[in-house]
């Protein structure tokens, strides 16, 4: 009977207390870490914006090339 008692104690305490209390604090600092971007994350992004920057721009003067040598090219199927 003793030694039930020497592993029920023990198990009930680590139950009620030490399982909730670690999965609170486990899942606190997962969400606090996924809050925002990394600075890594955020240069990344702020380069891809320049990069769609400059293809947007190319676009627009290839479609101005087109509009301007030859009318119509946006109809044409091929």
């Amino acid at each position: 009977m003793t030694a039930m008692a020497f592993f029920f104690v023990p198990s009930v305490i680590f139950l009620s207390i030490v399982a909730p209390l670690w999965l609170i604090l486990h899942y606190w600092s997962k969400h606090k870490s996924n809050r925002g971007l990394s600075d890594d994350d955020q240069r990344l992004m702020e380069s891809l914006t320049h990069t769609i920057e400059g293809l947007e721009q190319r676009i627009d003067s290839l479609e101005r090339i087109l509009d301007d040598q030859h009318q119509g090219w946006r109809r044409e199927k091929h």
